[in-house]
């Protein structure tokens, strides 16, 4: 099966194996699950059939009356408000967006599968366990890339990011939906190494200075270059508050309103539970009891691009762009930036 899978081209070769392992472990204890499952995965390739069988982006053609090219493509992306969704992206990229959600669902059940296996406590509970960490390390990685797709067309739809950037942000997002293999690695490896080590990091708040959170950071191997872009001397503001909110996973809102409640009741530090209770909403965790949950780190993006969004609406105070975006602009206006990471 393994084989089959990396020919299909729908997962590398590592993926593919532990995928054909982890079927072979749960067909003998959970059939109804694997059947399931399996029939998840027998409909990616259709999806990603269509796919291959449409134009490339790449190509020149005329229609309507009109020349289509990638450079036509380009101008056409750098005039997206955002306000159309999907209905304003090529057929291609929205095939290939949707091919990659549905690895995401396939992943994300492949968890829960055994994740459930280890709850259980059976008797292949260990072996389970180390199974649905390397379903969890694959269903992250692929989360990131989808964050990192969001990012780019968040760039596009901002009124203040320079049009030099958004051609550099559409290109590399044809790049993407031309090939709907493409993970993160294969062309932002920074930004991977960061949602990588915050994905393994719970903000303690503590006093709100950061400085652990801060700490946690390097020790989960988050890329120097990216905290190094936070912590250089002169840091704009707005990038300082944006920074602030990836450290402790919260809106620049949401951490004025707890420091003013602290300098209200006169206290030093304060919990997630404090902070919950102020704030009126779960405090989510990006790893709880030892497993990580990505689906919290783009929960947590989402809750701070969509803030960052209502300020340039309404004229608010903050950061107009999350501490991700403002790394993305610099490594895509940095000659070569993409291809020169590690």
């Amino acid at each position: 099966m393994a084989q089959e899978l990396a020919e299909s081209r729908l997962f590398d070769d590592a993926e593919s194996e532990l995928i054909s392992r982890a079927f072979d472990m749960l067909g003998a204890i959970a059939p109804r699950d694997s059947d399931l499952l399996r029939a998840h995965l027998d409909r990616l390739p259709e999806l990603s059939s269509m796919i291959r069988k449409l134009p490339s982006l790449y190509a020149t053609e005329s229609f309507a009356g009109k020349q289509r090219s990638l450079e036509t493509l380009v101008d056409y992306l750098c005039e997206n408000d955002g306000l159309s969704g999907e209905l304003a992206l090529p057929l291609k990229a929205t095939l290939a967006r949707t091919f990659l959600v549905a690895k995401i669902q396939f992943l994300r059940g492949f968890v829960r599968v055994t994740d459930a296996q280890v709850d259980n406590g059976g008797p292949n509970a260990e072996e389970f366990e180390h199974i649905a960490d390397e379903l969890r390390e694959e269903l992250a990685q692929s989360i990131y890339t989808q964050l990192a797709e969001e990012l780019l067309l968040a760039l596009l739809r901002k009124p203040n990011v320079r049009i030099t950037t958004k051609r550099r942000a559409a290109r590399q997002l044809v790049a993407i939906w031309e090939n709907a293999e493409l993970e993160i690695d294969d062309f932002c490896p920074l930004l991977e190494s960061a949602w990588h080590a915050r994905n393994r990091v719970n903000a303690d708040l503590g006093s709100l200075l950061g400085t652990s959170e801060y700490f946690n950071l390097v020790c989960q191997d988050c890329a120097p270059q990216f905290l190094d872009f936070f912590n250089r001397d002169e840091v704009p503001l707005q990038q300082a508050q944006a920074f602030e909110e990836f450290l402790f996973d919260m809106t620049w809102e949401e951490l004025s309103t707890l420091r003013s409640e602290m300098r209200l009741h006169s206290l030093a530090s304060i919990t997630q539970t404090w902070a919950a209770e102020v704030l009126g909403r779960e405090i989510e965790l990006e790893r709880k009891e030892g497993r990580i949950d990505p689906l919290a780190l783009y929960r947590s993006y989402f809750r701070r691009q969509l803030a960052a969004d209502f300020r340039i609406v309404a004229g608010r105070p903050g950061p107009q762009r999350t501490a991700e975006a403002y790394m993305m602009i610099y490594l895509l206006d940095s000659q070569n930036a993409l291809d020169a990471l590690p």
